[in-house]
Formats: structure tokens, C-alpha cells, sequence
């Protein structure tokens, strides 16, 4: 085994003209976020959701900006970034799929589900189909065990799940309706 070793030092993050965090945005997160809380750095994962919602991953270039605009460095905003599992570095589909894998779906049948998703949409976890409508997750516990197995569509979650409701929602998904019904 040998350690691989990146160039961090010199990768060049891509870059737009435009900003990620516009000068609304920012308004906004003064106005709205910063008196919250008694440090600027708390405003971080508020601000980080909102460039979530808006462009569906948090750009590296977004994360400069977001460290710039907090007086805090870039690796603080990356770590919580890389941290958090609902956070994406990379763009992600129309409709991202969560299915989770704590031990109460798994005893209730998670691994069927996820098998199914896969089949169907030709993916393995964290991955996105190629025309960017799906993405799959594998989540750790969302909360709702007395009710496995259980799955977001989006950021809504679905409860009791079968194959047939997976289904169901994918169709709907599919159709443009995001899997939020």
C-alpha cells in the first residue's frame, strides 16, 4: 500500500464570472441570518442550505465566496461541507432518492427497495442518471423507524414503503412532479 497524495496546493477551482452568492443573496443572509447569531460563523449551514436549494450542490467556488462573506476560511466552509451527507459537492438530480439503511429499515426491508431503485434507474448510490433526472442516495437513519422502511423523494419523506409505492413516486418523479405528493 502507498499513500496517494493530491495537489491541492495547486488545483485551480473553476470558476464562473458570475457569483454564486449574488448580491440579493447576500442582503438577504445580512438582513435575515447574521442577527441570529452571535458569531457570523453561525450563519453557516443556513447559508449553506440556501445555496443547496438554489443550485442543487455547493459549488467550490460558492464555498470561496461563502468564506469570504463570513470572515472565515475556506476550509472551515468545505469541512462542514464534507461533513454533512445532505450537502453535495457535485450537481444532483431533478429528484434525488434517499433510501435509508438505518438497522429498523434494514430489518424491514430496505435492501429490496434500494435493489429495485438501482434496477431501475441504472444506478448505484450517490450516482445520477446521465440525463439528469435521478439521483440515488443511501442515507443513514432518518428518523421515522416506527414506520420502515422510509425514503425522501426530494425532501419529503415517504413512509411504509413498497416496491409498488417506490414506483409509484418514480413515475411521478418522472412525470415532473418531483416525488413530493
Amino acid at each position: 500500500m502507498s499513500w496517494q497524495t493530491k495537489p491541492s496546493s495547486t488545483t485551480k477551482i473553476p470558476r464562473r464570472a458570475e457569483p454564486y452568492c449574488s448580491d440579493a443573496m447576500k442582503a438577504r443572509w445580512t438582513k435575515d441570518l447574521l442577527p441570529r447569531y452571535a458569531t457570523k460563523q453561525g450563519a453557516l449551514l443556513p447559508i449553506l442550505h440556501d445555496l443547496q436549494h438554489e443550485y442543487r450542490h455547493i459549488p467550490y467556488q460558492a464555498m470561496l465566496e461563502v468564506a469570504q462573506f463570513l470572515s472565515i476560511t475556506p476550509a472551515e466552509v468545505m469541512d462542514t461541507v464534507t461533513f454533512y451527507e445532505e450537502f453535495h459537492t457535485e450537481p444532483v438530480g431533478q429528484c434525488v432518492i434517499g433510501i435509508c439503511q438505518s438497522i429498523a429499515c434494514e430489518v424491514c426491508g430496505h435492501q429490496k427497495l434500494l435493489d429495485h431503485v438501482r434496477n431501475r434507474l441504472g444506478l448505484e448510490p450517490h450516482e445520477t442518471t446521465d440525463d439528469g433526472r435521478f439521483t440515488l442516495l443511501a442515507l443513514e437513519c432518518l428518523g421515522s423507524c416506527d414506520t420502515a422502511p422510509v425514503a425522501l423523494f426530494n425532501e419529503t419523506l415517504h413512509e411504509n414503503l413498497t416496491i409498488e409505492k417506490v414506483d409509484r413516486l418514480i413515475d411521478e418523479a418522472a412525470k415532473g412532479g418531483g416525488g413530493h405528493h
